[in-house]
């Protein structure tokens, strides 16, 4: 739905004003990224321990390269799911809060983008390590798969959908 319709439908449906509206968005957002955060940053401690254990000197080169593309990519996720934290609080008492929700929700975006890639990493790192590189490339590709079709492909078919699911109040 555009953004105008959204604000049409928010206006309708809930009696809302633009400033209620952002302000809801605010609190959602906020309410998704607490979510997400604390799982992303006991991934980031995780990783940034194993290079001091004993066995990571016995990874090949191949394995290093994936848990540095994994820590880079859990780093990112971590940059952009604390960004809102930052622009809100720069903006603040600003009156800039349209600009804080649009900012937020695409940093949320790529943060939840990258924490996949990261947790995809980091599930193939730790099958390879166990089992061996065909489990860990089955492994990588059912993680792809899960995903996709949870976090990507059932959102968009929902987006899509017809005018009749915009009628219930969520």
């Amino acid at each position: 739905m555009p953004e105008g319709e959204d604000d049409d439908w928010a206006r309708r449906a809930r009696g809302e004003t633009e400033l209620e509206r952002l302000d809801r968005n605010w609190a959602s957002l906020i309410q998704e990224l607490r979510v997400v955060q604390t799982g992303v940053q006991f991934l980031f401690g995780a990783l940034l321990v194993l290079p001091f254990q004993a066995s990571f000197g016995t990874l090949a080169p191949g394995l290093r390269a994936l848990y540095i593309a994994t820590l880079a990519a859990v780093l990112g996720a971590t940059v952009f799911l604390i960004a809102p934290v930052s622009w809100h609080r720069i903006l603040f008492r600003r009156h800039r809060l349209g600009n804080v929700v649009w900012a937020a929700h695409r940093c949320a975006m790529a943060g939840v983008a990258l924490l996949g890639l990261a947790l995809i990493g980091a599930v193939v790192l730790v099958v390879d390590y166990v089992t061996g590189t065909a489990a860990a490339i089955v492994t990588g590709i059912a993680a792809v798969a899960l995903f996709v079709s949870t976090w990507l492909v059932a959102p968009w078919r929902w987006r899509s959908a017809s005018e009749d699911v915009r009628a219930e109040p969520y």
